[in-house]
């Protein structure tokens, strides 16, 4: 990557279905995923092997993997949070995977039926499993920013966390604003106290409860973060956190980062049509704002001035 590229993961077919009431059918997902590839996205999170009593929207997905086309310049990736789960994906051959501790006591209670100590000895364990299996694997926090239920973090909590991740092995850090709490102030501070231990890229997974997410996205890029998850038209959000609202809208951050002149190798106007059908088989309005513009060349986002 150049230092100006940005990194955007498309976590829509996981974190953004695994939101609704209504879950979509295989083929459904199966088509979702291969007009998401035509976009040109460097990675997607197909799903998740998870328990499909707790997500029933994540059902099938070693199927999935199975049936979608696969476009040699994406890397497919799953989310997995046990060995079960790790095995089912090494099946699949799922070349990159994501693995998540809660730093809430609360919220790892309800999300993965553990304390914090359980649940990052967990993601220890993945990790290490993972690296002997010859596979990828991303480790991330959640809950960094702050929980509904506990409150206020402990930055000491989330750096001892990132530390043990790191020497397990993984290769990547991610940094999940679960609740959608952080401030442009805030998340600078926490950035500054990871980059202090954390030598390998950080990606933020940022969701918009509040309104902060593009000003989020804006304060972490000036403190060199170029790695972002988000999710097409804005879907998402945790089913254990009550009215945690949706991750931030692909298409929009997308066209903010070419605005500014940084390349993200993603085509708006193909993923415009995605929102477009996704709104269609929900019968409503998604939050993403960009698909919602009266059409012009999306080529031509913003007017950079120049001398």
């Amino acid at each position: 990557m150049n230092s100006t590229d940005v990194h955007i993961e498309e976590n829509g077919p996981r974190d953004g279905l695994q939101n609704e009431k209504g879950a979509f059918t295989l083929q459904e997902r199966v088509h979702l995923i291969d007009h998401l590839s035509r976009c040109g996205f460097p990675r997607i999170q197909v799903g998740s092997f998870v328990d499909p009593r707790r997500v029933p929207q994540m059902a099938h997905t070693d199927k999935l993997f199975q049936l979608i086309h696969r476009n040699p310049h994406v890397t497919y990736s799953a989310l997995i949070l046990n060995r079960h789960g790790l095995q089912r994906a090494v099946d699949c051959g799922v070349e990159h995977l994501s693995t998540f501790a809660s730093a809430s006591e609360a919220h790892s209670l309800k999300n993965n039926n553990c304390s914090v100590e359980k649940g990052t000895e967990r993601v220890v364990s993945l990790i290490t499993d993972c690296r002997e299996r010859g596979v990828r694997v991303q480790a991330g926090v959640m809950s960094v920013f702050g929980c509904q239920t506990e409150g206020a973090i402990p930055i000491d909590r989330v750096l001892a966390m990132v530390s043990r991740f790191l020497e397990a092995g993984a290769e990547e850090i991610n940094l999940a604003d679960t609740s959608g709490f952080a401030n442009p102030r805030q998340l600078k501070e926490v950035l500054l106290e990871v980059q202090g231990i954390c030598s390998l890229p950080l990606r933020l997974h940022l969701h918009d409860t509040y309104g902060f997410g593009m000003a989020n996205i804006y304060a972490a890029w000036e403190m060199g973060i170029r790695r972002f998850d988000t999710s097409c038209g804005g879907l998402g959000g945790c089913p254990f956190i009550p009215r945690a609202s949706g991750n931030l809208p692909t298409e929009d951050v997308v066209h903010f980062f070419e605005a500014m002149g940084c390349s993200t190798g993603i085509d708006l106007g193909e993923l415009v049509t995605v929102v477009a059908g996704l709104e269609t088989k929900l019968g409503r309005t998604l939050p993403g704002r960009f698909s919602h513009l009266p059409s012009f060349d999306v080529s031509k986002p913003a007017c950079i001035p120049t001398r």
